[in-house]
């Protein structure tokens, strides 16, 4: 079974104003309802093949580590990270699309196939837990995008 969540959030500003939201790491921590930190291993900020270390918290591990690389960079329309840790890759999505003079954001989060105890309890934990962080992160970064443009 494969473990996903999609959050949604259509921001009052138009895709180049969200557009830096996402695509500069760095900025991340500021809309995680958790807490968060990246930094930049190698490569150029946001760019296709950049590698970077994020630590945030999941269950049961509040400096959970994982190395992420950016897989696709679409300007204004499209952003994509694998990160990988013990469990294996876990990929984000966010689609950026016009509507109404503002920007529908669509975040998709797919877990890897895991065996064993985290193959059990992910399928029930994500939507208890994983699903209200994502809800939540796209409602901070509606927040932050809307409150400084």
């Amino acid at each position: 079974m494969t473990v996903q969540g999609t959050a949604r959030a259509t921001i009052q500003a138009p895709p180049e104003v969200v557009w830096p939201w996402i695509a500069h790491l760095d900025k991340h921590p500021d809309y995680s309802p958790k807490p968060y930190r990246v930094e930049l291993v190698s490569g150029a900020p946001g760019a296709v093949g950049s590698i970077y270390k994020s630590v945030g918290a999941i269950p049961g591990d509040k400096n959970h580590e994982n190395s992420v690389e950016v897989t696709e960079s679409v300007p204004h329309s499209r952003f994509a990270l694998r990160a990988e840790d013990k469990l294996g890759v876990f990929t984000n999505s966010y689609d950026l699309r016009p509507v109404d003079g503002g920007t529908e954001v669509t975040h998709t989060l797919v877990f890897p196939k895991m065996s064993g105890l985290p193959g059990v309890m992910a399928p029930l934990l994500f939507p208890i837990i994983g699903q209200r962080d994502i809800d939540k992160r796209m409602a901070l970064l509606k927040t932050k995008v809307e409150s400084a443009s």
